[in-house]
């Protein structure tokens, strides 16, 4: 298993947040520990990630607003050299992904700060970049052209990562699937916003089969598209305990969205990557592992 980590990505945040540095630190500290052949590699600094590949899915006066001493939000305030740390988990995210489509073999970022909730014009729910997005444009745009599938597990709607491939469902290029909790942040995601554009909101505490079943009819959905990448947006607060949500998954349960990705992969010949989105509870480092344990091994 490759994982791209940064350990500047703790250098910002406060315990007091549910997105805090410890999220990233234990789970770095538990993998290692439990994996010592896994490869661990930091990717490339902020400076290498250029504004034009930011402009792919962000416009020019966002990133001028991210070096602006104000808070976007109470959930997203303003941190010293907020703009660096967003662009290093872009910078994760990017060479996750040219790792999957050059190798064929899954790549993880475990970065922060997560960035799924981040739209083309603000940042919004601990978000600041949408890093998943702009993976799979440049992917599309610089490694392509690839059909590029993004597949949303998180327990809240990628509302951000929805518009900004939306806005390209003029063509064939990019498919978004999402299974969340609706009611639920941000509100969004109740219903498809057309056949590349799909969502399967998903009730409080509904039963763990029936949460499994929308996942696996949303990922069926995507390997129907055909796509040559699937970038999945690796959010863990679905889990039974998570504090800030109702879901009722388990990390078997996490296990079972790594096989199929495995399986994905040695059936379908279709590569994937994964970014960390969100997840807050004490328990992530293990989730996690049950996630990319499954996903690495053979299928």
């Amino acid at each position: 298993m490759l994982i791209f980590h940064d350990p500047l990505c703790a250098a910002y945040g406060s315990a007091m947040r549910p997105e805090q540095p410890a999220r990233v630190t234990r789970s770095v500290a538990h993998l290692r520990a439990a994996h010592p052949d896994w490869e661990f590699r930091v990717p490339a600094p902020a400076t290498s990630v250029a504004d034009a590949t930011l402009l792919l899915a962000h416009t020019p006066a966002h990133l001028r607003r991210l070096d602006e001493t104000r808070d976007f939000d109470a959930d997203t305030p303003f941190f010293d050299d907020i703009a660096a740390h967003a662009r290093r988990a872009v910078s994760a995210a990017l060479a996750a992904a040219a790792h999957a489509l050059a190798r064929r073999s899954p790549a993880f970022a475990l970065m922060r700060p997560p960035g799924h909730h981040a739209t083309a014009a603000t940042a919004m729910g601990f978000c600041y970049l949408n890093s998943i997005a702009i993976a799979a444009l440049h992917s599309h745009h610089q490694l392509g052209p690839r059909r590029v599938a993004v597949w949303d597990f998180d327990a809240h709607h990628g509302n951000g990562t929805e518009a900004i491939l939306h806005a390209h469902a003029d063509t064939p290029t990019f498919f978004f699937a999402s299974v969340h909790q609706h009611p639920c942040y941000p509100g969004t995601g109740v219903t498809d916003l057309g056949p590349r554009t799909r969502n399967w909101p998903v009730g409080p505490r509904t039963p763990r089969p029936q949460h499994l079943a929308a996942l696996r009819a949303s990922l069926d959905a995507i390997i129907a598209f055909q796509p040559d990448l699937i970038l999945v947006s690796a959010g863990f607060d679905a889990y039974a305990r998570d504090p800030i949500t109702t879901m009722t998954l388990e990390a078997a349960d996490f296990a079972t969205l790594g096989t199929w990705l495995a399986e994905t992969r040695a059936h379908h010949a279709i590569p994937s990557a994964a970014v960390l989105e969100g997840g807050y509870s004490s328990d992530l480092p293990e989730l996690i592992d049950s996630f990319l344990t499954a996903w690495s091994a053979p299928a």
